[in-house]
């Protein structure tokens, strides 16, 4: 009768666990694999949201402190002897490797400054890349996690129909408590897919746009400090 297969659905779906932790536990094998690589990879993705949040501000207030430093009118001497054994921030790089082939080229009694001009902007050109590097450390990770988690959560999605598929050919019953625990399994796969996907797209986004906007800070400093260097070099020449 009718009301008896509905009442035998209604027992069978209750009989099944549909909570998170019961869709993982009862899901197929390789539908298990792909939501825990997806969850870890999660796990990973907001490791290095969060790591590269607190590196960008960080970063961010440390060059307020020594552009307030450097224009402060303190000599570049003595600015770079407090700096030369151990610059802290991505500025204070380029600035000391820029004073080291400075007082190389001075102290080592070069007859001609020509090429010094050339060899400041490729030293600190190499530092602003080296800085840059480090800045987007990592991001290729949120990169391929945007690009490929929903892709591998359709994997798991497509699996669990085909499972669904196939209890029901082998049961021979197309009643909702056979096809629901894996569709519901399949579309969990899915939501673990664009849980890490999703936040990964979002941050690559904003850490690549960041990178961009401090790479240019550098640049501006190092062009400010050619300047001044170039104008040192006219003078003493």
């Amino acid at each position: 009768m009718p009301g008896a297969a509905v009442a035998s659905d209604g027992a069978g779906l209750a009989s099944q666990d549909l909570s998170l932790i019961g869709l993982f536990l009862q899901a197929h094998l390789v539908v298990k694999i792909v939501m825990a690589g997806l969850i870890i990879a999660s796990v990973w993705v907001w490791a290095i949201i969060i790591d590269k949040t607190i590196l960008f501000q960080r970063m961010k207030s440390q060059m307020d402190r020594f552009e307030a430093t450097f224009w402060s009118g303190q000599s570049l001497e003595e600015l770079y002897r407090s700096l030369s054994s151990r610059p802290n921030t991505a500025m204070a790089a380029i600035f000391v490797a820029a004073m080291r082939e400075w007082k190389r080229s001075y102290e080592g009694g070069a007859r001609s400054f020509t090429g010094l001009t050339q060899r400041l902007d490729k030293v600190m050109d190499v530092t602003i890349a080296r800085e840059v590097e480090r800045l987007e450390s990592r991001l290729l990770v949120l990169a391929t996690v945007g690009s490929a988690g929903p892709f591998i959560g359709l994997f798991g999605t497509v699996w669990g129909i085909m499972t669904s598929f196939q209890s029901i050919a082998a049961s021979k019953n197309t009643s909702l408590a056979v096809v629901a625990p894996g569709i519901a399994e399949a579309l969990f796969a899915t939501a673990i897919g664009l849980v890490a996907a999703i936040p990964a797209t979002i941050f690559y986004n904003k850490f690549i746009s960041q990178v961009g906007r401090q790479a240019l800070r550098l640049e501006g400093f190092a062009d400010e400090f050619s300047a001044i260097l170039s104008r040192q070099i006219d003078e003493r020449g």
